[in-house]
């Protein structure tokens, strides 16, 4: 009797701490939804899009970038739609629109292709923040005793210690709670990606060098054969496309959004915000790391050592870094 009288009450005749559905109220905003994809979008590929620029060139490259970019909003707005059925009800998880649409045979297939590219981003996000604080490490040791000391060091300490904290972290209760998460990491991305930018533009304006570019990316010839190339700019296209993946955990964000608004006007309206924003930061990292690289960009321009001064910026970039991907672990693990 007590939750039909809450369902009264949200129709008009007071205020009720459940939604149409019966679960507890949504709290999301246009803001908190832009912020969540945000984190899942902008993630460890931003890192490697100076390197997959060197494999492209100047025009095959930024066309990429643009590309899927439009892929990445057209196939979330088509997603959007599926929140809700046509009679209302609502989808909570990517599976439940598989088997709202499709049903069948398809939702075993769908669940395996969703969770197995789950498993690998979870994966890739433990070594990259392992990556990161073992590059906070070397850092430190290259400017204590020189460049030209190794400073290796081992990432299995700094993977277990990233699984004990997701750990904690996985006690939030529900994907609502993790609206001031995101909010951090998505603050976190742009102040990384903001330092990968700035150091790119310092190291052009300073003359350090003519970085060797080329069109359509770097060359045949003694150093790379023509299988090689091919490879390569296969790799570049997957680091593209990985730098924008979020569909898997498009509808997770959407069931945050709170009644009012249709959620998928809402949804749309965040992912134009998104994908804009993280279209804008991906081209200036891409192309200004490889103007600063050239054919030369590292896998990882910060924690591939492309910089070692200003060491404590490195760092900072790197401690952004890890919390964003402490964060963003969770976006993606909220099936």
């Amino acid at each position: 009797m007590m939750r039909e009288t809450n369902f009264g009450m949200e129709a008009g005749h007071g205020y009720s701490k459940f939604d149409d559905d019966g679960r507890i109220k949504r709290t999301g905003t246009l803001m908190t939804t832009s912020a969540h994809i945000i984190t899942a979008v902008i993630g460890s590929g931003v890192l490697s899009l100076a390197w997959a620029l060197a494999q492209l060139g100047w025009i095959v490259g930024p066309i990429s970038l643009v590309g899927f970019s439009f892929m990445t909003w057209f196939t979330s707005i088509l997603l959007a739609d599926c929140y809700r059925n046509a009679d209302g009800t609502r989808n909570y998880t990517y599976m439940d629109v598989v088997k709202s649409n499709l049903g069948g045979m398809k939702i075993q297939l769908c669940g395996i292709a969703q969770y197995s590219n789950l498993i690998g981003v979870t994966i890739g996000y433990s070594i990259t923040t392992s990556i990161s604080m073992v590059a906070i490490k070397r850092s430190n040791c290259f400017h204590k005793h020189g460049q030209q000391e190794g400073c290796h060091e081992k990432n299995n300490d700094f993977i277990i210690l990233f699984g004990v904290i997701q750990i904690i972290l996985s006690q939030i209760p529900n994907f609502h709670k993790l609206s001031v998460l995101s909010l951090v990491a998505a603050v976190m991305s742009f102040a990384y990606s903001s330092i990968g930018i700035a150091l790119s533009i310092a190291k052009v304006a300073g003359g350090d060098g003519h970085a060797e570019t080329g069109l359509t990316g770097i060359p045949v010839g003694e150093n790379q054969s023509s299988v090689d190339k091919m490879w390569n700019t296969f790799s570049a296209f997957g680091n593209i496309a990985f730098a924008y993946a979020f569909s898997n955990v498009l509808i997770e964000i959407q069931d945050t959004v709170k009644s009012g608004q249709p959620e998928n006007i809402v949804m749309k309206k965040a992912t134009l915000i998104a994908i804009s924003i993280s279209t804008l930061f991906y081209m200036l990292c891409g192309i200004g790391g490889y103007a600063a690289f050239g054919n030369k960009a590292p896998g990882n321009f910060l924690t591939g050592f492309g910089f070692y001064n200003p060491f404590w910026l490195v760092d900072l970039a790197n401690v952004c870094i890890v919390v964003h991907l402490l964060g963003a672990y969770q976006v993606n693990i909220f099936q």
